[in-house]
């Protein structure tokens, strides 16, 4: 069986492909070319450097993003719906959808996630910069609740939750700890990610009826 010719999408999804059981670290041209079985001049072909390759990595990433966007939806349920569409994505791509977070994408494929994010809040009201504090305040929540449900660090090395019980914990000096170390036990991760959507969401719509009652 002939072996695919070497192109650009091959050799970023073999550098996908590597994220995902090493992490992003172990990304470099040379591992890719072995990865791959070629010699690494072969990539510079069609990959000009390992940053190129990054971004291409974030790029792919992104534009498996499946938006359900309906423009005449109220605005709270299309924010809804492009939070856990990124939310989906990190479940296939875990490791790479944190390198997607470290990095400032200038394609297509990086800018409209933010265009999409940046309307949807315009044409709910607000002005040019309260959408992007907005954005950058949602951004700053995924990304949170994505470290802690994917188990994967700001330096891409996996974690391993350490079991909170009330052996071993003074209720004296930790009362509340104590009591609640069953709860601080187990964590819904699709049940955190909705309650706290929600709390931002009545956030926003609170701030909007303040800005409505000023004017």
């Amino acid at each position: 069986m002939p072996t695919e010719p070497l192109s650009r999408g091959r050799i970023v999804a073999a550098a996908i492909d590597l994220i995902e059981r090493e992490g992003a670290d172990a990304v470099s041209m040379r591992r890719i070319a072995a990865e791959l079985g070629v010699g690494v001049m072969s990539l510079y072909n069609h990959v000009p450097s390992k940053d190129a390759l990054l971004n291409g990595v974030a790029e792919t990433v992104l534009s498996e993003i499946e938006f359900t966007d309906d423009p005449d939806a109220h605005w709270t349920d299309r924010v809804r719906v492009q939070a856990r569409a990124f939310r989906q994505i990190a479940h296939h791509y875990p490791r790479s959808t944190m390198l997607v977070v470290s990095r400032q994408l200038h394609t297509a494929a990086g800018l409209l996630p933010v265009e999409r994010a940046l309307a949807t809040l315009r044409s709910a009201g607000f002005d040019g910069a309260d959408a992007v504090r907005m954005l950058r305040m949602f951004i700053a929540y995924i990304v949170g609740s994505l470290l802690r449900e994917v188990g994967v660090t700001p330096a891409f090395a996996p974690v391993h939750s350490r079991t909170i019980t009330a052996d071993g914990v003074d209720p004296a000096l930790f009362p509340e700890v104590s009591a609640l170390a069953p709860l601080l036990d187990q964590c819904d991760h699709e049940a955190e990610f909705e309650f706290g959507l929600e709390l931002f969401i009545q956030a926003i719509v609170a701030h909007a009826g303040r800005r409505e009652g000023t004017r």
